[in-house]
This record gives structure tokens, sequence and C-alpha cells, in this order.
């Protein structure tokens, strides 16, 4: 299995840079001005969003100005993880939150902390050759024998991003189904995305879950190499609604002009040349690393994916990271109409 490698290891490591330091480029107001009814008079909407191209459909909406039509003004506030945004939601200090799903979030929902889920973002296309997000396994134990299969990874170390209770330990979850494995059969090691290389070359992890640009960084330097990918519709992101904001004026027209920036993304990854360009002005990073980094896929009326939140959280119960056994009603906590009517 070979996907799309184009990048270097340094444009990897700059990559790491910029997310990390790309803040005030892509930060609007304060979020803790607005209003209490949901955005604010002015037309302010509060997002909190994790920086990365993964939610390129917000930075593609913004840019060709489709928020703008819908009288809407963007406050982006970037957050380190989704968990970080659950409490902000709750407070109303944040009307709207682009990121990925967790345990933790479904714990806070369980403890009745309210808001909705409201859509989907990037979805897996499936593609083994051309996955952003690819299970790496050292090239050493790939090349001796000892792993030939995802089944042979039984024990093994996984570096993920979060632990388990991340979108990664969901994403490395839906991977290690393939070889009928779940997160109880493994070990897994919390590790930020560009500290998995370095454990991947010493030896501290047997294989590590990255997102692209790193994977294709990894597998150039032949550190490692692909041995599964989440299967075609796998997705462990969204769009989630403060309870105040689900009943504000602009929430429709805010999602009216987020899945317009989706319809303006390709089916197959690769993008335009204008949409490449915003990404690359939005949010810091090189064009050319965008260029080689293959991407996810969005639906054009960004629908909730029900299915996937049944299966994350059936995912996080079993490997005890939800602190509840009954599992919460799913149908209780998205709300799909947005996205109906975007999509009419």
């Amino acid at each position: 299995m070979r996907r799309r490698t184009l990048l270097s290891l340094t444009a990897a490591t700059a990559l790491g840079g910029a997310l990390t330091a790309c803040g005030s480029a892509i930060t609007g107001e304060d979020s803790s001005g607005g209003g209490a009814n949901g955005g604010s008079a002015s037309g302010a909407v509060r997002v909190g969003h994790l920086p990365s191209a993964l939610f390129a459909p917000l930075y593609v909406a913004d840019a060709m100005g489709y928020f703008e039509e819908e009288g809407i003004t963007l406050e982006l506030t970037p957050l380190k993880s989704g968990q970080d945004g659950v409490p902000m939601l709750s407070n109303d200090q944040l009307d709207v939150m682009v990121a990925g799903f967790s345990a933790g979030m479904f714990n806070a929902l369980e403890q009745g902390v309210a808001f909705k889920i409201v859509g989907s973002m990037g979805i897996s296309p499936g593609d083994p050759e051309n996955s952003p997000t690819a299970l790496e396994v050292r090239q050493d134990l790939l090349d001796d024998g000892t792993i030939s299969e995802v089944a042979d990874l039984k024990g093994r170390t996984i570096g993920v991003a979060g632990g388990p209770g991340a979108t990664g330990g969901y994403l490395l979850a839906a991977m290690l189904e393939e070889g009928g494995l779940t997160l109880n059969d493994v070990e897994i090691s919390n590790l930020a995305t560009p500290d998995q290389e370095p454990a991947l070359t010493n030896g501290s992890v047997d294989a590590a879950t990255p997102s692209a640009p790193f994977s294709s960084s990894i597998e150039e330097a032949g550190i490692a190499s692909p041995l599964a990918v989440p299967a075609k519709g796998t997705t462990g992101t969204g769009v989630m609604y403060s309870e105040t904001f689900v009943g504000a004026e602009l929430a429709q027209g805010f999602f009216i002009a987020l899945a317009k920036g989706a319809q303006e993304l390709s089916a197959d990854g690769k993008q335009t040349e204008e949409v490449y360009q915003i990404l690359a002005d939005t949010l810091g990073q090189d064009i050319e690393v965008l260029k080689a980094s293959p991407m996810y896929t969005y639906l054009p009326d960004l629908a909730p994916q029900p299915d996937q939140l049944e299966a994350m959280q059936s995912v996080w119960i079993d490997a005890e990271q939800i602190t509840y056994s009954e599992p919460l009603d799913i149908a209780g906590i998205v709300d799909a109409s947005f996205a109906e009517a975007a999509a009419g």
C-alpha cells in the first residue's frame, strides 16, 4: 500500500509549527463578548475551531464571502481540542464549534451539558493510496515479517494523538476492526502527531496514526508504511451549536454558508488553485505542502452522521473511555434540520 507522497520531513515539521503559531492570523475578536441570544446584533457568530485544513469548508466559505451574504461576521477562536470548546459552548462563550468528537464530549452530554451536533466535517475517502489518515507500522517490523496484517498488532503499542478517547482513537478502532481487534487489544500511547515520527524511529511505538502531511513524511523517510486506512465514510469530526444558537436567527444562514464552502471542495480531494490559496493564506501553511497532502471529502450538505456517532459511543464504552454504560439516545443530541434546509 503506497499513498501519494511528495512531502519532505522539513515540510511536515514546518507545518507543525504553523499550526501552533497561526492563532493571530485566524482569530477574530474576543469570543467572550457575544450576546446571550446566539451571535450578536451586528451579525457576529463566535466559532471555535481547530486550525486545520480538515475544516476547509469554514475557511473557504469565509474567504468566498458566503457568510457575508448571510449577514454574518465570523469571530474565530482557535482551540487545542474539541474537548476544550465543550464548556465554552455550554456557557454561551461560543455559538458554534467545528472540531473533532471525543469520549469526553459524550461524558459531558450524559452529565447534562447541552449542545447539539448539527453537521459533519471531513469524511474518510477510504482510498488506500490517498487517505489523509493511515495506520503506519514501523518499517523494520514489516520488513522482517513480524507484522504483515492488522491482526498482528495485537498487544503492540500504537501512538495516537489525544489517546484512545480522542477522535484519533476512534479512527484507530475503525482500522483495527479490519483485523478483528479493538482498542482493548493494543497499548495506546498518547502522542501528539509531530511526536509520532520520532517515536516510530526510536522504537518506542510499533505503529502510529498520523494525519497528512506527517504520514507522507514518515513514509518518504522509510520509517513506516501504511497497513490500513479508515473505511470510506468514517468520520470523527463535525459541527456543534450551542443550545442558545440552535434557536438563533443566524443559525440557518450560518449553516447554508458553511455548506456552500463544502460544495467548493472537490470530491477526489484534489482542490482548485483558489481553494489551496485560501487554505494557505488562512492557516499560514505552505501551498505546496497542502497540494501534496491527501484531504478528506465532505458531504455537500454537511449532514450529521448519526451512525458514526453511534459507533463512536459504542467503541468508547467498550474501551471504558466513557463513564456511563447505558448508551445515550443519539437522536436526542443530533439536529439535522439545518443540513436538510441547506440541501433544499
